[in-house]
């Protein structure tokens, strides 16, 4: 497929030196133009190291999948033998048994004030309805017929916006298109200030977007932050059992937080313990990026459903607000339901900004986190759905 330059220590094609240069371009964007930084630059290295074949950091199958590590005995012998790389390992042993999604999530839940979506539940609608995108797209893959089941349900998982879930899910049904599937993720996440807001003007006019919220909705007692997490979890492991490793994890680790009694873990599990495991995942997922696997039409046609999948979540998630509105005496702005795609805390700061542009009066920014962490729930409760359906 690409012209082959031979060097001294092994073949180098022409695709290869293509994913150097996206590589370096994803750096450029994480330092230059700060986007997503703390992904896009572990990625953008583990494209560079997996493109250097003479590297042999990540050994893959004929068939394009990485070599997974065995048992430690194994492991050792297949290291000296030069049968696998050290990313190998990291693969097999963080993503491919989900354990870093997983410990992720935990940290992330640790990171997470509920209180929005507690004060105003009706948040819940909006979340649940922003996962549109996920199963249309999720329908246009499948029919395509470049797609199987199991890959099109990954696809459409990016509409979601929401990182961990589309990585535990991917690594379960799809794990060859692990690396482009996360990458266009959470790149589009990165773009969300840009690509939701032609979005929002389309499906809503001025008026509706100058609606003024208070900034206040109620008090929150310390009762219900702790009990949140708990019947969340509770309800999610009885309606969709797959989902239970995610919303889990992620409840578990909210209620370090909300106890008030862990905060030593509260805050190991949302500092240096993510960091750590947030730079492992963008290191082994740009490492499932060589020429090979990346420079495929599936990865364009990847990139433009995604465009797809956050469009009529995003569009979903609005229409709902509008929707509710009809039955409501103190309408709600709209536009606080396009925060239900997830996209923490990017599309809720969309929102705040676009709010005060309508009305300088108008502080969205707590209103929108509600329905930003519901989205978070519902994209976790979805990909358990897919798993219950595919895995």
């Amino acid at each position: 497929m690409f012209g082959l330059y031979q060097t001294a220590f092994g073949v180098l094609t022409w695709g290869n030196i293509l994913m150097l240069l996206i590589g370096g371009l994803l750096i450029y964007l994480g330092v230059a133009r700060k986007m997503e930084p703390v992904l896009l630059v572990p990625i953008g290295i583990g494209v560079l190291m997996v493109n250097l074949p003479f590297a042999g950091l990540m050994i893959y199958t004929p068939e394009g999948l990485p070599v997974e590590a065995g048992t430690v005995s194994e492991l050792i012998r297949a290291i000296g033998d030069g049968k696998i790389g050290l990313l190998n390992v990291l693969y097999t042993y963080g993503i491919k048994s989900e354990v870093i999604p997983l410990l992720i999530f935990l940290g992330v839940g640790a990171m997470t004030d509920f209180t929005p979506t507690i004060a105003r539940p009706i948040s819940f609608i909006f979340g649940a309805v922003a996962q549109l995108g996920v199963f249309i797209v999720f329908i246009i893959a499948y029919c395509s017929g470049i797609f199987s089941p199991h890959e099109a349900a990954c696809v459409g998982i990016i509409g979601g916006s929401d990182g961990p879930p589309t990585v535990y899910l991917t690594a379960a049904l799809a794990p060859r298109l692990l690396g482009p599937i996360t990458l266009v993720a959470y790149s589009y996440m990165a773009l969300v200030p840009i690509l939701q807001p032609p979005i929002i003007k389309l499906l809503t006019s001025k008026k509706e977007r100058a609606i003024y919220m208070k900034p206040q909705v109620r008090d929150v007692s310390r009762l219900e932050v702790v009990l949140f997490p708990i019947i969340i979890f509770l309800v999610a492991a009885l309606l969709v059992p797959k989902s239970t490793p995610l919303v889990g994890m992620f409840m578990f680790g909210n209620l370090l937080r909300a106890s008030g009694v862990t905060d030593r873990l509260a805050q190991s599990a949302g500092g240096v313990f993510i960091d750590v495991l947030t730079f492992l995942l963008g290191l082994t997922v740009g490492a499932l990026m060589p020429a090979v696997v990346f420079l495929r039409p599936e990865t364009l046609a990847i990139i433009g459903l995604a465009i797809v999948a956050f469009a009529f979540s995003t569009a979903g998630g609005l229409l709902s607000a509008k929707f509710i509105n009809l039955f409501l005496k103190e309408k709600v702005n709209p536009m606080i339901g396009a925060a239900g795609v997830s996209a923490i805390p990017m599309s809720a700061r969309v929102v705040q900004k676009m709010g005060q542009e309508a009305n300088p009066r108008n502080f969205l920014l707590m209103h929108a986190m509600g329905p930003n962490m519901a989205g978070a729930i519902a994209t976790s409760v979805v990909a358990g759905i897919f798993l219950g359906m595919l895995g």
